[in-house]
């Protein structure tokens, strides 16, 4: 009697051991399935979420081996392990997809932004007056200066940028180039020239653009 009672604990063991020691194939596929899907794109758009879903599996991935190495092998963890690597990895593909939208989306804008501007630049140059004779140069209503590079001013770089500006019918400066470059100077001239504005000038009672030459000067200081 003792005997079968034995056997019977024997046997239960057994099947429990062989329960726990089953490794969750399904559900390891499905995780690195998932992985794989979002280390596609993660990469680029959300690569945050994926690093989280890289150390999920790496986490499964050390607990996988560590009953590999065991002679009776318990698998829960791992299952645990394995659930939530996929959810991080399908975290990651579904913020991949969002950033990939906002990228587009914003991309769109940009060439879209820049496609108005060329135009406006071209209809602007078709319309647009010199200052002269009874063009009288408009009047500027907003000041922003320019910063001084800080190589220009470390390297004691000066000079004059000479700018061609056309101002738009509402006074805004609409198109802006250098005429005369101070090639470390260029940009923060125009960064700054950008950001004037002007009264408008009419003729006979119209507003319209006007192109008028401006000067800027850069002085090393010390």
């Amino acid at each position: 009697m003792r005997s079968m009672r034995t056997l019977t604990v024997i046997a239960v063991t057994l099947t429990l051991s062989a329960a726990c020691g089953s490794a969750p194939t399904d559900e390891i596929q499905q995780a690195r399935a998932a992985r794989d899907r979002a280390s596609a794109s993660a990469g680029q758009y959300a690569p945050e979420a994926l690093k989280a879903a890289q150390e999920a599996h790496a986490a499964l991935d050390t607990e996988i081996a560590v009953q590999d190495a065991k002679w009776f092998k318990s698998y829960d963890r791992a299952r645990e392990l394995a659930v939530a690597a996929r959810v991080a990895s399908e975290r990651a593909v579904s913020e991949a997809e969002a950033g990939k939208a906002r990228a587009d989306a914003e991309a769109a804008a940009a060439a879209a932004k820049a496609k108005a501007d060329a135009e406006m630049r071209a209809t602007l140059a078709k319309t647009a007056v010199r200052v002269g004779g009874a063009i009288r140069a408009p009047r500027k209503v907003k000041d922003v200066p320019a910063v001084y590079p800080a190589i220009a001013k470390s390297t004691r770089v000066g000079g004059t940028v000479q700018l061609e500006l056309t101002i738009t019918p509402d006074g805004k400066v609409g198109d802006a180039r250098v005429i005369r470059s101070v090639p470390l100077l260029d940009q923060a001239a125009l960064d700054a020239a950008k950001q004037w504005e002007y009264a408008p000038t009419r003729v006979k009672g119209v507003a319209v653009p006007v192109i008028i030459n401006v000067a800027m000067e850069f002085k090393p200081q010390g």
